[in-house]
């Protein structure tokens, strides 16, 4: 992935230098296990565990001759240490090794990302309660609806990161799944023990039967769940996108003092930040289709998944990193409009209360047909009008006959539509303690 969209530690989980690393801990430990097994001489082990070291540069060298990067790793290594280098990778295969890591590098990039929608829950949560009773306009197909609040918006998007949150848990389980089971995982020159000491060291589970190399739907599901969190960050990008334009103006993303938004036009402030998100799901949809084209390998295993995989799985991994530290910093820093709000609410004119009149048309004996007729004409007349909802309900023939005006004037208040706030809220395991508009 590009400096731009890397962060550092994340970085540091795909580097050459920790890769090489976890190679040489998963060598030390089969030989551990070899050791204990009775099947390889202990001194000569202490010997290696002692001088065992590579660099990458040695790697690299030996993989233009070798073209094998296994092998570029394990002949340094055995020339370095002698004689006792012939037992490294004693009984193993290069998936052994591969694959390990690679379930290690996973599991620790996973635990980040879930890190970081920790992060993002904390930030969502705090604004959901403080603009819990912020009323604005629901909007349906980009037309006025009926009022929610802003905290009830914010209150979605909580419970959607959860969501993300607990199916990534699922996914870092699914990948943290190792092998040391040796050519066509048949263990035939292993102890299958020899397997259970390293994984237990290193920290993962067992792949219950390897056909070589762990099986690749694991690894699809990961990233699945990866594109998956991104089309939710996509999600609200796009909503915050929609609040911040001209007309709306809602909520606008952080903009800072010494920010430009066009070299052309002054005045311009873009929601890029939001855009930006936009763009980069669409690359992690793309590595989540990838990825499912590597499930289907030939017999026991082929490479082709492997140039897949060096590059969508590190990139996936460090975009959504960058993707929750942005869309973070747009919740915690984002302007909010609650005056602009209710004047959009205002706009509508009453027209949110056109079902809640109908229904009481209803309650009062006509048919669900002539009561929305009803409603309909009134309201067809707002929109072509300048007055409120109540004025043409009130005008109604058929409305006024059946309902007071000060009943229609009640079906009209904001307050009705968000009476169920707190319950909403507490259903999500949240409570907030006042129950008045907030404006």
């Amino acid at each position: 992935m590009i400096e731009r969209y890397s962060r550092e530690h994340m970085l540091q989980i795909w580097s050459e230098k920790k890769k090489i690393e976890w190679w040489i801990k998963i060598e030390l430990l089969v030989l551990e296990a070899l050791v204990a097994c009775g099947r390889l001489p202990k001194a000569e082990i202490a010997d290696i565990q002692k001088n065992i070291a590579v660099s990458v540069e040695e790697i690299k060298k030996r993989e233009e001759l070798l073209q094998h990067e296994i092998l570029a790793f394990l002949e340094p290594l055995a020339e370095r240490l002698g004689p006792a280098g012939r037992f490294i990778h004693f009984g193993l295969t290069s998936s052994d090794i591969l694959d390990t890591t690679f379930a290690l590098q996973l599991k620790e990039a996973s635990k980040l990302l879930l890190e970081d929608i920790e992060n993002l829950l904390e930030l969502i949560e705090q604004k959901a309660i403080q603009y819990a009773f912020t009323p604005m306009i629901g909007r349906t197909h980009g037309v006025f609806a009926e009022p929610t609040t802003y905290g009830l918006k914010l209150l979605q998007m909580r419970e959607e990161f959860k969501r993300a949150h607990s199916r990534l848990s699922s996914a870092q389980e699914e990948i943290s799944y190792g092998m040391i089971s040796g050519a066509v995982g048949t263990y035939a020159h292993l102890d299958p023990q020899v397997e259970s000491f390293v994984l237990e060291k290193l920290g993962l589970k067992t792949e219950p039967i390897s056909s070589q190399v762990i099986p690749r739907d694991r690894h699809a599901f990961l990233l699945n769940c990866l594109a998956l969190i991104g089309s939710s960050i996509e999600r609200w990008a796009t909503e915050f996108r929609h609040l911040q334009r001209s007309e709306v103006l809602e909520v606008e993303e952080p903009f800072k003092t010494t920010q430009k938004g066009s070299s052309a036009m002054p005045h311009k402030k873009n929601p890029i930040i939001c855009e930006r998100l936009c763009g980069l799901a669409r690359l992690l949809r793309g590595y989540a289709l990838a990825a499912m084209e590597d499930v289907p390998l030939w017999h026991e295993r082929d490479i082709s998944h492997s140039s897949v995989e060096r590059v969508a799985f590190p990139d996936a991994t460090i975009l959504l990193d960058y993707m929750l530290l942005l869309l973070s910093e747009v919740v915690k820093n984002q302007k909010v409009y609650p005056e602009r709000m209710m004047n959009n609410l205002s706009a509508s004119r009453q027209l949110f209360a056109s079902e809640g009149i109908m229904l009481a048309l209803v309650q009062k004996g006509i048919s669900r047909k002539e009561a929305y007729e009803a409603v309909q004409q009134a309201a067809m007349n707002c929109w072509k009008g300048d007055n409120l909802l109540s004025f043409y309900a009130k005008s109604h023939p058929l409305i006024s006959s059946l309902l007071k005006p000060q009943e229609i004037d009640s079906l009209c208040s904001i307050e009705s539509y968000l009476k169920n706030v707190p319950f909403l809220f507490a259903r999500c395991g949240l409570k907030i303690h006042s129950h008045s508009i907030n404006p």
